[in-house]
């Protein structure tokens, strides 16, 4: 958990694994603690990217817990709700919105009203629709978390920032900029005032404030919030933690608008690094990194090597993402863009 908690996913792997193994000998098959070993270990996997096996393992979690629980133990929701996160990673949103809602019609038999997991649940649900696109069902369901978590919690419970942080991403979505930025600054003022000054949240909200100002078109306050919170992270985190690639991809995404093209390529690259670093091979982040270099190259008229990143992250895509997955489109029309400007017709038609 110590190792988690750091950040440091391989070790903590390694050491949840190793507990399965002896209480896999010492317990019996559907002992609680065996579920509690398959979540923890489910968790790793989601949080490096590794789906399958994330959803493997947060299945077996489910089936001894139907099995030791009552059907509508907090514990089953929970398992419902681990799943459905995973789901949505991997873009089956459908399966997804299955998995939490069953854990919400849980979470409301077994708990108060107002309990902050329904809140949880609330908000796990709105980040499904807000990937689907549908924004009013995404702004709905996080406004039902928000009105739990005001009666559940202290005024500055860091909880009510995440739900003022989402609310006002989805407002980003919606192109209402002025609201995205009134929600992601009663955010930040929660997070300054409840978490220490360095604390990855902090950075966080003025990375979410920055792309508010970069679809603003106000480039200069988008780089000052953006290196803000680089600046935090820093501190905050280990050096090759995914949440620096994020940071050195938006300050690329902001440069390459500018058609600061070698300044978008250095930090695009340092982006990259990290990912290859922290997470695996096939990871859809890594992906994303090869496409958003690949449109560096193709912005700066350089096709050849923008054709060579566009593929490598065709491949990662096809191989972490299903087949019809939206990403793996964009691909296939980043690469036919590259041939038509190349002169080859019928390789851009294909594409």
């Amino acid at each position: 958990m110590v190792y988690y908690n750091m950040g440091d996913y391989s070790k903590a792997l390694s050491s949840y694994e190793r507990s399965l193994e002896i209480q896999q000998i010492a317990l019996p098959p559907n002992h609680l603690d065996l579920a509690q070993s398959y979540n923890n270990i489910g968790a790793v996997y989601f949080h490096i990217g590794e789906h399958s096996k994330a959803l493997s393992s947060y299945q077996r979690s489910l089936e001894i817990r139907k099995i030791a629980l009552p059907p509508n133990h907090p514990d089953v929701a929970q398992s419902y709700n681990n799943i459905g996160m995973v789901y949505d990673n991997m873009g089956e949103y459908s399966k997804a919105l299955s998995s939490l809602e069953r854990s919400l019609e849980i979470f409301k038999i077994a708990l108060p009203s107002n309990h902050s997991l329904l809140a949880t649940s609330y908000n796990n649900i709105g980040m499904v629709y807000d990937n689907m696109g549908e924004y009013p069902k995404a702004l709905s369901s996080y406004e039902r978390s928000f009105e739990i978590f005001k009666i559940a919690l202290p005024p500055n419970h860091p909880d009510l920032a995440t739900s003022y942080n989402n609310i006002g991403m989805v407002y980003d979505n919606m192109g209402e900029y002025s609201k995205a930025l009134s929600s992601l600054e009663r955010s930040l003022e929660i997070r300054t005032i409840a978490l220490p000054p360095n604390h990855p949240d902090v950075a966080q909200s003025y990375n979410n404030t920055g792309m508010v100002y970069s679809h603003m078109g106000e480039y200069s306050k988008a780089l000052s919030s953006y290196e803000r919170s680089l600046e935090i992270q820093k501190i905050a985190l280990p050096p090759n933690h995914p949440d620096f690639a994020r940071s050195y991809n938006n300050i690329a995404s902001v440069y390459d608008t500018m058609a600061e093209y070698s300044k978008a390529l250095s930090s695009y690259e340092r982006s990259l690094e990290i990912r290859i670093i922290a997470l695996p091979p096939n990871h859809p982040d890594v992906a994303q990194s090869y496409n958003n270099i690949g449109m560096v190259y193709y912005n700066m008229g350089e096709y050849p090597k923008a054709l060579s990143s566009y593929e490598r992250s065709l491949e990662i895509r096809t191989i972490a993402l299903p087949p019809n997955h939206p990403d793996v489109a964009q691909s296939y029309n980043n690469i036919g863009m590259v041939y038509d400007n190349m002169g080859e017709y019928p390789k851009a038609l294909s594409s």
